[in-house]
């Protein structure tokens, strides 16, 4: 039962980092709109969906090296941890060179190919310096974060992580009022970056002494590291394509508004992936015992979809009017469109949604298995989103994506039940409940008049959503899943009391 107080802390400090980074995250985009314009902001966005593409270079190890740690962790067998993290080692000092490399080349071609009025060299010392906050973080900090997360200590990383963030942000923001670049702001984030790294160094050396990087590898224990990285590399294509194709086929301001609705909703992902990855280590270490998984994967499904959609419900309703008092004062382009707010939480509940089925997969380590299923949800993605983008701009992009999700998302949550031997309808029984309630709760709010003018206004609408949307969607779940929600009751009851 000790070890899910780990879950605990980590639901609790995630969450307090989330509110921190929303907040923090609210008022930056706004001092680059109303002091640089939606150009560089659209610049920064751009440059950031650019370099997440490194994250390639780990993903394939990071993920495989996290899913063979569970056994091991759960069994105590620091023998086996230090062998298996000797071989993750080894392939981040090898391709963290790479890395380097690639970033440079990307600083030169980016700052040649993007069409902009900001300077070249601005642009290529913006893209050179965030390369470069990631290529730190890489070589030195990237596997120790895994080996946290599979310990059920994410919460760990996550407060290190959240005190650079309050250092980048308010250090940017008085760099903005100041009147600040692009490249000042980029540089501030650097310096903060390699404080991170220091401080987590310093964390792992205290606390995990018995740690040996210089052991005989495991290369086995990470073996489809390969058919991990295709599954990668194709999240990483749906993730982060549309920005890249409305970089090439727009302009940097409609990035900027597409950015804006990203920006939005992918705070509320954070939210809604803090919550769901916080006993995500529970499932791992209990997959070897069936019932025991079957049991805690109901609960992780029910309510995973229950907040999900309870989350993405509030932001629906509260996105234009958030907008539209945001963006006051910035008139180089429009930033309010209901259609692009509509795609937008069609593709953030299907992508999010369907996360209990894609953890199984996950678990189960069926990466090869699966991975062409993957590779045929980005090519869906990636050609639908080329040939609309064309004639319907920033529609074009979420239609591709939404294309590729209604393929991808029924497939996974299919195979997912194939591996757990059950009916695909169970799962799919959960989500025509959500997607009720989701109808509904928006049907009303509609005819509701609540004017939002101001920020006081917005927050007072979002608390009463709040207070009223999330146990809605809790309790009707909950009492559709009678069984399973006494379960979930009786062990919260349990930790508690301990």
């Amino acid at each position: 039962m000790a070890s899910k107080t780990k879950g605990v802390k980590n639901i609790i400090w995630g969450l307090a980092a989330q509110i921190i980074t929303i907040g923090l995250g609210i008022i930056i985009p706004r001092l680059v709109l109303t002091n640089l314009g939606s150009e560089a902001n659209g610049l920064l966005n751009s440059v950031s969906s650019i370099l997440t593409y490194m994250s390639l270079l780990e993903a394939g190890v990071g993920t495989a090296t996290l899913q063979a740690l569970y056994k091991p962790i759960g069994e105590d067998n620091k023998a086996e941890i230090n062998s298996i993290m000797s071989a993750t080692h080894y392939f981040y000092k090898r391709t963290g060179y790479i890395y380097l490399g690639i970033v440079i080349i990307l600083s030169i071609g980016y700052a040649l190919v993007v069409q902009s009025t900001i300077s070249r060299i601005y642009i290529f010392l913006v893209v050179i310096i965030s390369g470069l906050s990631g290529v730190m973080s890489y070589f030195f900090q990237g596997k120790y974060k895994i080996l946290l997360a599979a310990e059920g200590k994410g919460y760990i990383a996550t407060n290190i992580a959240t005190i650079a963030t309050v250092g980048v942000s308010l250090s940017k923001a008085f760099v903005l009022i100041a009147g600040g670049n692009v490249v000042l702001i980029q540089l501030i984030y650097f310096i903060f970056n390699l404080l991170q790294m220091i401080i987590m160094t310093i964390y792992i050396r205290r606390n995990y002494k018995w740690l040996d990087l210089k052991v005989l590898p495991d290369f086995d224990a990470i073996s489809q590291k390969n058919a991990v990285l295709v599954h990668q590399i194709t999240e990483l294509i749906f993730n982060n394509t549309d920005v890249i194709i409305l970089t090439i086929f727009t302009s940097l301001k409609t990035v900027s508004v597409y950015s804006m609705y990203a920006m939005i909703f992918g705070m509320v992902k954070s939210v809604t992936v803090t919550l769901s990855d916080s006993f995500l280590y529970v499932l791992g270490q209990s997959y070897q015992d069936k019932k025991k998984f079957e049991k805690y994967h109901n609960i992780y499904e029910i309510y995973n979809m229950s907040t999900t959609f309870a989350l993405f419900c509030i932001t629906y309703i509260l996105i234009l009017p958030f907008l539209k008092v945001y963006t006051r004062g910035v008139s180089d382009i429009n930033y309010t469109d209901e259609y692009v707010a509509l795609l937008f939480i069609v593709f953030y509940l299907m992508a999010n949604g369907r996360k209990s089925s894609q953890v199984v997969i996950n678990i189960a380590q069926h990466f090869e298995k699966t991975k062409w299923r993957a590779v045929a949800e980005a090519v869906i993605n990636l050609s639908v989103s080329l040939i609309l983008t064309y004639k319907f701009g920033i529609y074009g992009v979420l239609l591709g994506t939404i294309a590729a999700l209604l393929y991808r998302t029924n497939d996974v949550i299919i195979y997912a039940a194939r591996l757990m031997e059950r009916s695909p309808f169970i799962t799919y029984k959960r989500w025509g409940i959500n997607i009720l309630i989701f109808i509904g709760i928006i049907s009303i709010a509609n005819k509701i008049e609540f004017v939002c003018t101001n920020y006081l206004s917005l927050i007072i609408y979002g608390i009463i959503l709040c207070v009223t949307v999330i146990p809605t969607f809790l309790i009707i779940d909950s009492i559709f899943e009678l069984k399973t929600s006494r379960i979930m009751l009786n062990m919260f009851k349990k930790m508690f009391k301990r």
